[in-house]
């Protein structure tokens, strides 16, 4: 029987399942032959849901019922090992939106974070897609491979991550002209708007997402000047829920308001030059701006400890390791994470 995990269908060998139990308390399982559930409410063997169709109850050794369902990509990047922050699920759905993630396209990401992007970039690109992710930190890269094999089962052949600077390796790991989207999720995109601009074909977008308002101001400013884009688009998501009970009906006391902008522009064709947009003239201007306002602990960027990321690092790879043990397949070598495509 496969051990790679199936997206639907009755649940097999290898997929991950969803389990929640007395009081809504979630348990993420994934099934293997002769595997058990142990918790304090008792026993629930995992051959009880082998071949059960998704969104099954089922009973444990004490009589207390569980649902199964596999989890969806957004339950999964809100509780997988993080080396960097993530972005969350409803940045994400707006960036496939707003840059236009389409099947087969060729898509370039900086920073790979913790692979949450990664794995929705993955899916909206398809098998014949490809997505070159770069990011600096060889620890990120690594919990980032680690979550993505975790939930693929295994790692895409779609995929390359590169671990240096964007402004360096670009060139060498893209044709110049060949990629659709470029996705910048750093702290300062506007370091690497030129180099996006050689790498996009005409036509292509570039899509920033920053955290604070003079980010926002700066990359937008430098996409203008460059002459090589048009307009920019700004934008940001805030989610409201609501309580929809029989009469009841009132919005949550909480949501999730900023995380984040986005920002989008259009590479042109070369020589193009766009039609003038009349525009309030600024009285400000970057010029020889102090950098000092855009350090992380400036723009509020939490920094992670060392020793923290490295277990961070052990927890993702230990999920992944798993995967492999149960696929056969071999543990990656050690000098993989400073590989280039």
């Amino acid at each position: 029987m496969s051990e790679t995990p199936h997206l639907s269908g009755p649940f097999r060998v290898g997929d991950r399942v969803q389990l929640t139990g007395p009081k809504g308390r979630l348990h993420t399982i994934t099934l293997r032959e002769g595997g058990e559930l142990h918790t304090h409410n008792g026993v629930l063997k995992h051959s009880l849901l082998v071949g059960e169709p998704d969104g099954s109850v089922v009973t444990n050794s004490a009589g207390h019922e569980y649902l199964a369902l596999r989890p969806l990509l957004r339950d999964f990047v809100m509780s997988m090992p993080r080396g960097a922050a993530i972005v969350y699920p409803k940045d994400a759905a707006q960036i496939l939106s707003a840059a236009d993630i389409f099947p087969g396209a060729t898509v370039v990401e900086a920073g790979v974070g913790s692979g949450a992007l990664s794995l929705w970039l993955l899916r909206a690109i398809g098998p014949a897609g490809r997505l070159v992710s770069f990011e600096r930190r060889a620890e990120f890269a690594d919990v980032a491979r680690a979550n993505v094999e975790t939930f693929l089962g295994g790692a895409p052949s779609t995929w390359d991550v590169v671990v240096g600077d964007l402004v360096e390796s670009l060139p060498a790991a893209v044709e110049p002209g060949s990629v659709d989207r470029v996705v910048l999720d750093m702290l300062a995109p506007w370091e690497c708007i030129d180099v996006a601009a050689d790498a996009l074909t005409p036509g292509g977008v570039v899509l920033c997402y920053v955290a604070t308002a003079t980010q926002l101001s700066r990359v937008a400013e430098y996409i203008r000047a460059t002459g090589l884009f048009t307009d920019p688009d700004a934008s940001e998501t805030m989610v409201r829920g609501w309580h929809v009970e029989g009469l009841a009906v009132r919005p949550d006391h909480r949501m999730i308001a900023h995380t984040g902008f986005l920002l989008t522009a259009r590479r042109l064709a070369p020589g193009a030059v766009p039609p003038e947009v009349k525009r309030r003239a600024s009285k400000s201007s970057y010029g020889d701006v102090d950098v000092e306002l855009w350090t992380p602990g400036a723009v509020g960027d939490r920094e992670i400890t060392d020793k923290n990321l490295r277990k961070r690092v052990r927890e993702a790879q230990k999920a992944a390791d798993g995967v492999r043990r149960r696929q056969d397949l071999p543990a990656p070598s050690a000098d993989s994470s400073d590989a280039t495509p």
